[in-house]
């Protein structure tokens, strides 16, 4: 299986910062809304964000490197045997004892409650296991909040989970009593879903806001306006202060990210002059005759002229 420093390109002495941006540079180039139907770049998206995933999250990265877990995040459990143990001289210690069946059971095994039954004759209510999913969503869908119908590796029914607006890359849902079973009446375990984000062509978050880049036209830019910007709950009007340059930003307050205790955090736009894609002979023929144009520079002040 391919490893996840492969999928983004990067090597293993890659800092956060070297994966944030190889991920960031895929995910825009195979983005699935980017690729309708281009099935093979919705599977190399998949793959990248499963990836970032891991290596983002810097416990699970060094896990993976110390051979802990694989490339889904599944533990890679070491397999013992009876001779790793007679090697190091601990047979007494490992295979004799007053207790009798019970050493050879983890103590949140199911198969202690057995062996500690058969020794002492008691009956033991244990809670069942907790087990761990994980699940991709779209950027707007963790943003917003929505309900999804969900199966569970294992075979069962259905299930109703809930997305609550502001859902975070890497936050863990709970289902309770979806887990395994409990044992002689106890209750069930839950279900842990880890949730990833899909990142957005658009939309980046930073905090609770959220930021992004929005094209304007030289008219818009010279002389201002109202113009209609996408928010991550829809559209809304914005106006455009006269004479705004690339790179000037604007506050949408409450149009951010949903915050865990109340309240929204803001929008961000920023602002980019696009020229037509045609040339336009009036606009060259009156920037030829501009004489301040000729003479303003933007540059001024970072050294390097000549």
């Amino acid at each position: 299986m391919t490893s996840p420093y492969e999928t983004l390109g990067v090597s293993r002495e890659a800092t956060q910062k070297d994966i944030q941006s190889a991920y960031r540079k895929l995910a825009k180039k195979l983005h699935p809304d980017l690729n309708p139907g281009d099935k093979g770049a919705e599977d190399r998206f998949k793959a990248v964000s499963a990836a970032y995933a891991l290596l983002s999250d810097e416990e699970k990265r060094g896990k993976y490197d110390r051979g802990e877990i694989d490339e889904t995040g599944a533990e890679t459990a070491p397999r013992h045997y009876y001779r790793d143990y007679a090697s190091s001289g601990d047979t007494a210690g490992r295979y004799e004892s007053a207790h009798g069946f019970s050493d050879f059971a983890d103590a949140d095994d199911i198969f202690s409650s057995f062996f500690s039954r058969r020794s002492g004759g008691q009956q033991q209510r244990q809670r069942g296991r907790d087990q761990h999913f994980s699940m991709e969503i779209g950027f707007l869908d963790a943003a917003n909040g929505t309900k999804t119908e969900i199966s569970l590796p294992g075979g069962g029914p259905a299930l109703d989970l809930t997305i609550p607006p502001g859902t975070r890359d890497g936050q863990t849902l709970r289902l309770r009593g979806k887990g395994e079973p409990g044992f002689n009446g106890a209750p069930a375990g839950d279900a842990l879903i880890d949730i990833r984000v899909r990142p957005h062509p658009l939309f980046a978050t930073d905090g609770d806001d959220v930021r992004y880049e929005v094209p304007i036209s030289l008219s818009e830019a010279v002389l201002g306006g109202k113009i209609r910007v996408p928010t991550i709950d829809g559209a809304v009007n914005v106006t455009i202060p006269p004479h705004s340059n690339t790179g000037k930003t604007l506050r949408l307050k409450g149009k951010g990210l949903h915050k865990s205790g109340g309240g929204h955090g803001d929008a961000y736009v920023s602002l980019k002059i696009v020229l037509p894609q045609t040339p336009d002979p009036a606009l060259s023929a009156f920037v030829e005759s501009w004489a301040d144009g000729k003479t303003e520079d933007p540059r001024k002040g970072m050294g390097g002229q000549a």
